[in-house]
């Protein structure tokens, strides 16, 4: 059977499941750097005619070619999906990658902000018209608690509680997230400033939208934090971006003592060891510090 054929019913079959659309792209995009190199280096069309040793080749030339590990396991997670529904379909006689292992990842010191930079964010926006109440509000909603860029552009008024949020992550699953009293001010104060500023307008759900009532895209997400950023200062080591504000969140967590279980509930990890790769970014000096605090000796 082509592979094209198979690629386009595991979409199908993907749609079915109810992934999000970002997720079904992915896959489509992922398998169809696969089958390129298969029909152009291997003269490979047929699903049949797929062997493990081609998949290891593809996935060796993105190494080779400058791709980060991450990447390149991304990509095999993709082939591990596609794969497997095709063996399951009988359309292979073996999981064809099966005995195929993660690129090894070096250990990446993640920086993040001081709490100084924080501090200097949260009070950069002044004023108390809609885009300034607007801005600010974002930067305290991914200071106080954690969350996605993809969650914050799809946040919707139903999901603010008296003292969570509903968070709806990556693969429509839900998770709550405690927000503090200082946020739950300014999303009252927003949500006033919002309807009054839309009055007599039908607008989307979403809570965060332009100054034309459209949803706000990562893209304009990420200006309003670069502009932030740029105006307070932040050291020139560190990415000024949204997912920085996610690191953050979860240093200073565990920094505060909370394991790193709950912690990874609150960011909807699949794994838990995905949220120790946080733990990489706690810079030596703070790792002493906690250790004094919990001495042993001591503590006795």
């Amino acid at each position: 059977m082509l592979l094209t054929a198979v690629r386009d019913e595991f979409v199908f079959h993907c749609e079915c499941r109810k992934l999000s659309p970002r997720t079904i792209q992915n896959y489509a995009k992922q398998i169809g750097y696969l089958l390129r190199f298969l029909e152009n280096e291997k003269q490979v069309i047929e699903i049949e005619d797929v062997q493990t040793k081609q998949i290891k080749e593809f996935l060796l030339s993105m190494s080779k070619a400058g791709r980060t590990a991450n990447y390149v396991n991304d990509l095999l997670k993709a082939y591990k999906v596609f794969f497997r529904y095709a063996y399951e379909e009988d359309y292979t006689k073996e999981l064809l990658t099966k005995k195929i292992h993660n690129v090894k990842k070096p250990k990446v010191i993640i920086r993040t902000f001081t709490e100084q930079e924080l501090k200097r964010m949260s009070n950069y926006y002044q004023g108390y018209d809609y885009l300034t109440i607007r801005n600010k509000v974002i930067l305290l909603l991914l200071i106080d608690t954690g969350i996605r860029l993809s969650e914050l552009t799809g946040l919707t008024e139903e999901q603010i509680k008296y003292d969570y949020l509903v968070i709806r992550g990556k693969g429509a699953k839900e998770r709550v997230v405690p927000k503090s009293p200082l946020l739950s001010k300014w999303l009252i104060k927003y949500l006033a400033v919002r309807k009054s500023y839309f009055a007599y307008r039908i607008i989307p759900d979403n809570i965060f939208l332009s100054k034309n009532g459209k949803p706000l895209t990562s893209t304009m997400i990420d200006r309003i934090v670069k502009e932030a950023g740029k105006g307070c200062g932040v050291a020139s080591d560190v990415r000024v971006s949204a997912h920085t504000f996610r690191h953050t969140y979860a240093q200073l967590q565990l920094k505060s003592g909370l394991d790193l279980y709950s912690l990874s509930r609150l960011l909807g990890h699949e794994s838990i060891t995905i949220t120790q790769t946080y733990l990489n970014g706690l810079r030596d000096k703070e790792v002493l510090h906690q250790a004094q605090n919990t001495s042993p000796l001591m503590n006795l």
